[in-house]
């Protein structure tokens, strides 16, 4: 069962990362491409967002930027 759920990337081949925040570097998006992400949905506001960018774009992982934070501190 494990060697399955490794096989199959637990799971989330074809499916969305959504974060509520930003992506501060784009070692997060490349765990989530790696296991199979589809598209990333986030709010954007990073001071490297061209980074997380050019990992979507060079992997063809398709990015929504909402603009906006869903979480208050």
């Amino acid at each position: 069962l494990d060697e399955e759920v490794r096989a199959c990337h637990g799971g989330l081949e074809g499916s969305c990362m959504v974060s509520d925040a930003f992506f501060p570097f784009r070692d997060g998006v490349e765990v989530g491409i790696r296991e199979g992400v589809a598209a990333i949905v986030q709010p954007g506001g990073s001071l490297r967002d061209w980074d997380v960018i050019d990992c979507c774009n060079e992997t063809g992982v398709a990015m929504v930027f909402t603009g906006q934070r869903s979480f208050k501190h």
